[in-house]
């Protein structure tokens, strides 16, 4: 009788999750042909499975603690990924950025509900509602485009995590917003100390606790149990977090800070990831279940202008706000278009402004329906919000204007541009940029730099780099470089639309400098041909290149050879990677002799070959292999004597064939 009552409370579960995946294969199968993010197919999914469509789903309160799992998971990964150092960086963008951000938007969204004909209370909580972002969606997709540790990646960052946290005080406030007698002062002072608490275990185990717990784990070898000590990490911290008034999703934050400290932050990001996809599909379904279709085509006109209002509302004071605390305009507006929509804690709290008769049915639903098209649409913005950016800087606007857009309160850098000639420009200022920089420095070639950082432009200004801050897409900037007499402009930035604007921005100035184009791809390369650029360099075959390279070189190929396959290469515009099929002639001869090139080192102290000068060890004799050089502490000595001796903790090079060398290195190593 037992096992059929448990058989029974587990079968709506697994057939549920049977609908769910099967459907939502079915859905993002469709959408991946459409070019649909797989986000919107979770959603899609949910709303047609959920009560609301064809109610093929029963269980829905275990979907939902499901998806809380994914959305714990995500905050866990975010954090191994992140670390306290970095987050130290960006404590100006939390507290300063994420502060202004949750207050304007609340005090705005009262303001416009207020007049709306809301009482005043309901209007402050429809500013709580509004002024939270979705940290699921948007920081898994600046995951998947590898945008978090970028300055606008990292400002939203900083954002998401001042609302994750805010989320506490405002659900504190939630009862006395509905008349409660709750004494909200004392409660703050509470989180205040519980806050400190946990921010001090959170250093205290980053520092001593996990880093040696989780050495001692991982000298077992044993898979199961490091990924058993990580999951515990995550689930520990988030529930004492919870347990002392703060939210899962901050703890399992914070719990990723603690890991990402040791030295198996990337082993356990491979490890948890699995886990995550699958948990964090369950909340996308569980959002979309909530979606009321048949609502939504009854008001659809009224629903479309709020959700209008919303996004322009929360763009521009996002954008207030990353400005005040110094970033530029381009970065403003790309955090602008990442955190416009209305959040998955505004969802939680919605229910509390249910249970405490802030919200009725009807405007719940409005709500509901305006939260999920922001989330719906996020995905698509997000995705092109540096076109975006860069659109708007690039709006014809009026003079005065546009020169605030560009006015960033940076230095006034004066590059001497009359005595700019023959030089080099440099568009783009990260690591490639700076290398280049030390280049031309070395060979005494006279450089300018054109930087869209503005923190970037500080820093360099004060070193003495010639850097200016602005879009080189911008003709004006460009003549402020001197361009039409430039012998050379490298345009070493990332972004693909960025840079064929800056190429046309060229070339409709002059056909004068050279032009060389980084890219990442090479089906990016012809486009960039076209509009002007002299030569790209796809990084994906350059990089290919270097790897060949070394792999020829371990197979003795004489180094002129190689050069002149590279050089056919460079020269056909890499036209001979893209033509040349696996059954192609070949173009070396491999002689391979069976010797192999290693480093040793010597671990006894004692032995047939140790402390014995080479002549009398006779190591060639009995070993079969023949030392080139041997490393004593800093030096590196390769005129090797038959006096040489060889001494605990010398590091000996050593040439012969695989099993003689074996042999040898038994002798001197401890197994």
């Amino acid at each position: 009788m037992l096992e059929l009552i448990i058989a029974s409370a587990e079968i709506p579960l697994l057939s549920d999750i049977v609908v769910i995946f099967g459907l939502a294969t079915l859905v993002i199968l469709l959408f991946m042909r459409l070019k649909i993010p797989t986000i919107i197919g979770f959603l899609f999914t949910g709303a047609l499975a959920g009560p609301y469509g064809l109610s093929l789903v029963n269980a829905s309160t275990a979907v939902e603690m499901l998806s809380e799992v994914g959305v714990i998971l995500l905050l866990f990964v975010i954090g191994m990924e992140f670390s306290l150092k970095s987050l130290l960086s960006i404590k100006k963008a939390v507290f300063i950025g994420g502060s202004l951000q949750v207050g304007l938007t609340i005090g705005a969204t009262a303001l416009l509900t207020y007049s709306f004909g809301f009482d005043w209370n309901v209007a402050v909580f429809f500013g709580f509602l509004f002024a939270l972002s979705s940290t699921a969606i948007v920081l898994k997709l600046l995951q998947e485009s590898g945008q978090v540790n970028t300055i606008p990646g990292r400002t939203t960052l900083a954002i998401l995590i001042f609302q994750d946290v805010v989320i506490v005080p405002l659900m504190l406030f939630t009862p006395m917003l509905a008349g409660e007698s709750d004494n909200v002062a004392l409660s703050l002072l509470y989180l205040a100390i519980k806050g400190a608490l946990v921010v001090l275990l959170t250093i205290v185990s980053a520092k001593y606790i996990i880093p040696q717990l989780l050495f001692r784990v991982t000298k077992t070898r044993n898979e199961e149990l490091f990924l058993l000590s990580i999951i515990l990490t995550c689930f520990a911290v988030a529930y004492l977090t919870s347990l002392l008034g703060l939210s899962l999703g901050l703890g399992a934050f914070l719990a990723g800070l603690i890991i990402s400290e040791s030295d198996y932050s990337h082993h356990a990001t491979g490890k948890i990831l699995p886990f995550r996809e699958i948990f964090l599909s369950f909340f996308f379904v569980s959002v979309g279940m909530l979606f009321d279709i048949t609502f939504l085509w009854e008001h659809i006109f009224i629903i479309l202008g709020l959700t209008l209002l919303t996004f322009a509302v929360k763009f521009l004071l996002v954008a207030f706000s990353v400005k005040a605390i110094g970033q530029g305009f381009k970065e403003a507006f790309m955090v602008a278009f990442s955190i416009f929509q209305v959040g998955e804690f505004s969802l939680l709290l919605a229910k509390e402004g249910l249970k405490y008769d802030l919200l009725d049915p009807e405007t719940y639903q409005y709500f509901l329906a305006i939260s999920i098209l922001t989330m719906t649409v996020t995905p698509f913005v997000l995705k092109k919000r540096e076109n975006l950016a860069c659109g708007i800087l690039d709006l014809p606007l009026p003079e005065r204007l546009a020169n605030r857009l560009v006015n960033n309160d940076l230095p006034n850098i004066e590059i001497e541009t009359d005595e700019l000639k023959d030089h080099l420009v440099i568009i783009g200022f990260g690591l490639n940029g700076r290398n280049l920089a030390k280049a031309a420095k070395s060979a005494n070639i006279p450089y300018a730099i054109i930087e869209t950082n503005p923190e970037t432009v500080k820093q360099e200004s004060l070193k003495g780099e010639p850097i200016m801050y602005g879009d080189a897409a911008n003709e004006a900037v460009l003549e402020h470089v001197n361009i039409h007499k430039a012998r050379v402009a490298v345009i070493a930035i990332s972004h693909p639309e960025s840079t064929k604007r800056i190429i046309a921005s060229i070339r409709h100035i002059t056909q004068n400098p050279y032009i060389i184009v980084r890219t990442r791809y090479v089906g990016e390369m012809e486009a960039n041909l076209k509009l002007g650029a002299s030569e790209v360099i796809p990084e994906e075959f350059e990089t290919s290149i270097e790897i060949f390279t070394r792999v020829l070189d371990k197979y003795l190929i004489p180094k002129h050879d190689i050069e002149e396959f590279t050089l056919d290469i460079r020269s056909d515009n890499y036209e001979m990677f893209r033509s040349l099929s696996p059954e192609g002639q070949s173009k070396f001869k491999i002689d391979l002799p069976q010797i192999n090139f290693v480093s040793l080192k010597v671990e006894k102290d004692s032995g047939d070959v140790i402390n014995k000068s080479l002549k009398d060890a006779k190591i060639r004799e009995k070993f079969g292999v023949n030392i080139v050089a041997i490393k004593r502490g800093d030096k590196t000595t390769a005129e090797i004597t038959g006096e040489e001796k060889l001494k605990l903790g010398d590091i000996v090079y050593v040439v012969g064939k695989p099993a003689n060398l074996e042999k040898f290195e038994e002798e001197i190593e401890i197994d």
